[in-house]
C-alpha cells in the first residue's frame, strides 16, 4: 500500500479563522456598497471563457470544464500546425458535453509558425475552405465563431495608413468564403490586440456599407491599464455602433488577463467584474500550457483558487445589482459584482482585489423576500499556486444579522490581497447560521524569514511574471548553505500541516525540512513548469504548542542535496490538523434542475437551508479530495413513502449506491467510495415516487478503508517487445517501465482484492514530458493516452498529461469498469507512445453503503 497522509478539509483551502460578521466598521475598512434595489440586467456569465483552455479528450476533466462552466472557448482549427493539441472539432464534444455553449475557430491557427507565415490571401483561402467543410459536416455547425483575423492590427495588417485597403479587402474575401460553404456561419473580428478607435471606425463603416459586419465584436485587452481603462473603451464603441446606426452587437474580448492574473482569485475578479458589468463574454488569455482552463485548473482534474473563484461565478443566477466599489476604474483595487435570485431569495456578492478589510453596506434589502432577518455566510478563495491544489473554500465567518431599514453591513476579513470572497445573503434558516468549523492556520512569507546564501526576488513590478505571494520569494538555493528560516508559534501539541508554495524549473526538487534545528525529514517536491508557476506541497508535521523555527535548507545531515534543492520558496503555511478530512457542500447552494430551495427545512436534516426536489429532480454539486482514496459521501432527506436517491460520480453511476426507504420520513444515506484527487462531479437524482428534499452534502476521509485499494509495481509485469525497466530515484522502488505503446505492452495478473467483476478506479503513478518545443512563450505540451485491455473484456482508455518531467511521477485516477473475476491487466497504446509507469493501483468504487431512519 502507497504511504496516504490524512488532512482536514480546510488544512487544503488554507483557511483563516473563524470570524462573526457584525455591523461595526473599521477605521481601515473600505466600503463595497451593494443595492439589491437597483438591478443592472440578467446575469450574462461570460467573462470565464477561455484561450485553448481545452488540449485533449480528458484534459482537462469534463468535471472541472462543468464545474468552472465557460460560455466560450477558442482552439485551433481541424488540423492547425500552431499547436500540437487544442484541436477545435476534437474538444468541441466534451465542452458542448460540459455545458458550453460557442467553440470559436481560430482559422489562422492552421500556420506553424508565431506570427502566422504571411503566403498570401490565396493561401490562407485554400487553407481555410477543409476547415468550413469539416464543420460544415457536423449538426452542431451553427455552434463555431469563426475568428478569420487574429490581431490583424500588427500580424500582416500592422500599418493601417498603407494596409487598410488590403485588410478590408481581404476580410472581404475571406467572410464572403465562410458564407460560401457555411450561410448561417458566425464571423467575428476584427479581432485586433488592442482597441483601436479610428481603425474600429474604419473597418465598421466599411463592413456595414458592404455587407460584412461580423456577427460578434472582438478585441484583447491584454494590458493591466485595462483595468482602469476598458469601461471606456467599451463605451466608446457603444457610441460609435449608435453614431453608424449598427448593432448593439454582442462582443466578445478574444483574450484578457496578464500571467499574474490567471489563478490568482483576488486579480481575477477585477476582470470578471468589468466584463459582467458591461454583458459581454471575454476569454482568459493562453500564457501557459493548453488544457488547463487557462491556469485554473492543476493536473487533468484538480481545482486551484482560482478555479473556485470562476466557479461561484458560475454558479451565479437571476439579476446583477448596483455595486459601487470605494475607487471605481482604478487597478489593483477592491472590485466586486453581486447578483439577486428572487425566486431562491438569495443574493451573493464576490469581491476582491485589497488586502484590507471590507464592510459590504447592502442595501435595498426586500422584507417581502427575506423577511427581517438574514443568514450571511462569507467564504474565502485565496492564492493556491498555479500548480497548486485547493479544496472547497470554507466559510470563514457567519451570522444571523437584522434587516434594519433594508440594510445590513457585513465584515470581510482582510489581510490578503490575492484572495477573493463570496458573501451569500439568504432568509432566516433553521437552526443558527454558522460557520465551517476551521483549524487554527497561519503564513508566513518565505522572504521574510532569515533567507542565507540564497536572493529575495520581486515578482510585483512586471505584469507578464507569474504571482507570487506576497509579490516577492526566494531564489537562487544553489549553494551548500542556502536556506529559509521563518518563526512559528502554534497554538497547541498536535500534528500540523506544513504547505509549502513553491516552483522548479522543470525538475523534480529536494529540500531538508529542519525543526529547532533538528532534521526531520526530506521533501520531494514534484516538478512544476517552471520557478515562477508554483505548486503546492502539504507534509504532516508533530510540533508541540509555542514557537519553533522551521527552516528549508539545501543540506540534510549527510552532504549537500545538489541541484534539486535549487527551488524556489514562496510561502510557507502551517495549519492544524483536527481530525480527518471533512467537507460539507450545502445542496441549497447545488445546481438543480427540478427543484426548490427551501430556507425553513426539518430539523432533523440538520442545515438551515436545504433542497426539494421532484421525483426526475437532479442536484449537482462539486466536492474536492486531498488524495486519491476513499471517502464516506453522506446525506439526510426527509420524503414520503418510496424514495431513492441515486448517486452518480463524473456522471458515471454508482451500481448498487441507489440510498432508498419504503416508508415516509427522514433518513441518513451514506456510501463510502474511492474518490480521484481534486474534482468530482457529484449528481444526486430523485427517482423515488415523491419529492425529497434534502439538507448537505457531507464527504469525510475514511482511511480506514485504504486496505481495499491494491497496489502493483510495474516492473514485476510482463514486458512485451521494447518495453523495459528503467531506473530513477523518484520511482517508488527506484525502478518503472518505459518505452510503452506503439506496440510494447505491460502485462499485469489480478491481484487478490480485485478478483471480482464490477466497477473500479485505475490510478498509474506516470512520467511524461512530451512536448513540441517551437512556439514564443506557450509550452506545447503533448497528452499521451494509455489503454487498459482486461483479457476476456473491453479495453479502457484514458489521458495522462505533461507532468513537466521524464524523471518524476503523478499519480492519475480514472474510471475502469471490469467484467471478468480474473482477466489480466495489458497496458499500451497502439496509436502512439504511453507514458512510463512507476506503479498501478486498482479500487473497487463502492465498498460500503447505509440507509437508517434519522431523528
Amino acid at each position: 500500500m502507497r504511504h496516504r497522509i490524512t488532512v482536514s478539509a480546510a488544512a487544503t483551502a488554507l483557511a483563516l479563522s473563524t470570524l462573526t460578521p457584525t455591523t461595526a466598521t473599521g477605521q481601515s475598512a473600505e466600503t463595497l456598497t451593494v443595492d439589491l434595489a437597483s438591478s443592472t440586467g440578467a446575469f450574462h456569465g461570460g467573462a470565464t471563457g477561455i484561450l485553448y483552455g481545452l488540449g485533449d479528450p480528458g484534459v482537462p476533466s469534463r468535471d472541472v470544464i462543468s464545474g468552472m462552466k465557460p460560455r466560450t472557448i477558442a482552439q485551433k482549427p481541424p488540423d492547425g500546425e500552431q499547436h500540437p493539441n487544442g484541436d477545435a472539432l476534437v474538444v468541441a464534444d466534451e465542452f458542448f458535453a460540459s455545458g458550453g455553449t460557442d467553440v470559436y475557430i481560430n482559422s489562422q491557427d492552421v500556420y506553424s509558425a508565431w506570427p502566422y507565415q504571411d503566403l498570401g490571401i490565396d493561401d490562407y483561402i485554400a487553407r481555410l475552405r477543409p476547415q468550413l467543410e469539416k464543420v460544415a459536416a457536423r449538426p452542431d455547425r451553427d455552434r463555431f465563431v469563426w475568428t478569420i483575423f487574429n490581431e490583424p492590427d500588427w500580424i500582416w495588417y500592422a500599418d493601417w495608413a498603407t494596409k487598410k485597403d488590403k485588410f478590408l479587402a481581404d476580410w472581404t474575401k475571406v467572410y464572403r468564403t465562410v458564407k460560401s460553404v457555411l450561410p448561417n456561419a458566425r464571423i467575428d473580428g476584427p479581432g485586433d490586440s488592442w482597441y483601436n478607435h479610428d481603425r474600429m471606425r474604419d473597418f465598421l463603416s466599411y463592413a456595414k456599407a458592404n455587407d460584412v459586419l461580423p456577427h460578434i465584436v472582438t478585441w484583447h485587452e491584454l494590458s493591466p491599464y485595462s483595468l482602469s481603462d476598458y469601461r471606456g473603451r467599451y463605451e466608446d464603441y457603444r457610441n460609435m455602433e449608435r453614431s453608424l446606426g449598427i448593432g448593439p452587437l454582442p462582443i466578445n474580448i478574444t483574450e484578457y488577463t496578464n500571467r499574474r492574473d490567471t489563478s490568482v482569485p483576488g486579480q481575477l475578479i477585477q476582470w470578471i467584474t468589468m466584463l459582467e458589468d458591461t454583458k459581454v463574454d471575454g476569454q482568459m488569455a493562453y500564457w501557459s500550457l493548453a488544457g488547463n482552463l487557462s491556469d485554473q485548473s492543476v493536473r487533468a482534474g484538480r481545482a486551484n483558487g482560482g478555479w473556485w473563484l470562476t466557479k461561484w461565478y458560475a454558479d451565479l443566477s437571476g439579476d446583477t445589482v448596483r455595486v459601487t466599489p470605494p475607487r471605481p476604474n482604478t487597478r489593483d483595487t477592491l472590485q466586486g459584482l453581486a447578483t439577486l435570485n428572487r425566486t431562491d431569495r438569495k443574493a451573493t456578492v464576490l469581491l476582491g482585489g485589497t488586502a484590507e478589510p471590507v464592510n459590504v453596506a447592502v442595501t435595498g434589502i426586500d422584507t417581502a423576500v427575506f423577511g427581517g432577518t438574514v443568514d450571511v455566510r462569507v467564504s474565502k478563495a485565496t492564492f493556491s499556486g498555479y500548480e497548486g491544489d485547493a479544496g472547497q473554500p470554507p466559510v470563514v465567518a457567519a451570522s444571523r444579522l437584522t434587516v434594519a431599514n433594508g440594510r445590513v453591513t457585513i465584515p470581510v476579513p482582510g489581510g490578503d490581497r490575492l484572495a477573493a470572497y463570496r458573501v451569500s445573503i439568504t432568509p432566516a434558516g433553521t437552526g443558527a447560521a454558522a460557520a465551517d468549523d476551521v483549524p487554527w492556520s497561519a503564513q508566513h512569507e518565505a522572504e521574510s524569514g532569515t533567507v542565507e546564501n540564497a536572493v529575495v526576488e520581486t515578482h510585483d513590478h512586471d505584469a507578464q511574471l507569474y504571482t507570487a505571494s506576497g509579490g516577492k520569494d526566494v531564489g537562487n538555493m544553489d549553494k551548500a548553505a542556502s536556506r529559509v528560516t521563518v518563526t512559528a508559534t502554534v497554538p497547541r501539541d498536535g500534528t500540523y500541516r506544513l504547505g509549502v508554495i513553491y516552483g522548479t524549473g522543470g525538475f523534480v526538487g529536494k529540500q531538508a525540512l529542519y525543526v529547532d534545528d533538528a532534521h526531520r525529514q526530506d521533501l520531494v517536491f514534484p516538478a512544476t513548469l517552471n520557478r515562477g508557476y508554483r505548486g503546492r506541497l502539504d507534509t504532516p508535521v508533530t510540533l508541540s504548542a509555542g514557537t519553533h523555527r522551521i527552516s528549508l535548507r539545501t543540506s540534510n545531515p549527510g552532504a549537500f542535496i545538489g541541484t534539486p534543492s535549487n527551488i524556489s520558496l514562496d510561502r510557507i503555511d502551517l495549519t492544524e490538523v483536527t481530525g480527518p478530512e471533512k467537507t460539507t457542500y450545502p445542496l441549497a447552494d447545488a445546481r438543480r434542475t427540478g427543484g426548490a430551495v427551501v430556507h425553513t427545512p426539518p430539523a432533523a436534516l440538520q442545515s438551515p437551508q436545504a433542497l426539494t426536489l421532484n421525483p426526475g429532480g437532479k442536484a449537482t454539486t462539486w466536492v474536492s479530495a486531498a488524495e486519491d482514496a476513499y471517502y464516506t459521501l453522506s446525506t439526510r432527506w426527509t420524503s414520503g413513502s418510496g424514495s431513492r436517491i441515486d448517486v452518480a460520480l463524473s456522471d458515471r453511476g454508482v451500481n448498487g449506491g441507489e440510498l432508498s426507504a419504503a416508508s415516509s420520513g427522514t433518513y441518513a444515506g451514506s456510501l463510502t467510495v474511492n474518490l480521484k484527487a481534486g474534482i468530482t462531479k457529484v449528481t444526486l437524482t430523485n427517482n423515488g415516487s415523491t419529492a425529497a428534499t434534502l439538507g448537505t452534502l457531507t464527504t469525510v476521509r475514511a482511511a480506514d478503508t485504504d486496505q481495499r485499494s491494491v497496489t502493483v509495481e510495474a516492473e514485476t509485469g510482463q514486458l512485451t517487445n521494447a518495453t523495459r525497466v528503467d531506473w530513477s530515484q523518484w520511482a517508488s522502488r527506484n525502478a518503472y517501465v518505459g518505452w510503452l505503446g506503439n506496440g510494447n505492452t505491460l502485462t499485469l495478473q489480478r491481484p487478490e482484492g480485485t478478483r471480482t467483476a464490477g466497477q473500479y478506479n485505475l490510478t498509474v503513478a506516470y512520467a511524461q514530458a512530451d512536448k513540441n518545443t517551437g512556439h514564443a512563450y506557450n509550452t506545447d505540451a503533448i497528452t499521451r493516452y494509455m489503454d487498459t485491455s482486461e483479457a476476456g473484456g473491453r479495453t479502457t482508455r484514458a489521458p495522462y498529461r505533461h507532468n513537466y518531467t521524464w524523471d518524476g511521477f503523478w499519480a492519475e485516477t480514472s474510471p475502469i469498469d471490469l467484467t471478468t473475476s480474473t482477466g489480466a491487466l495489458t497496458f499500451g497504446n497502439n496509436s502512439g507512445w504511453a507514458p512510463n509507469v512507476d506503479w498501478i493501483e486498482l479500487s473497487p468504487l463502492l465498498v460500503a453503503k447505509s440507509v437508517t431512519p434519522a431523528s
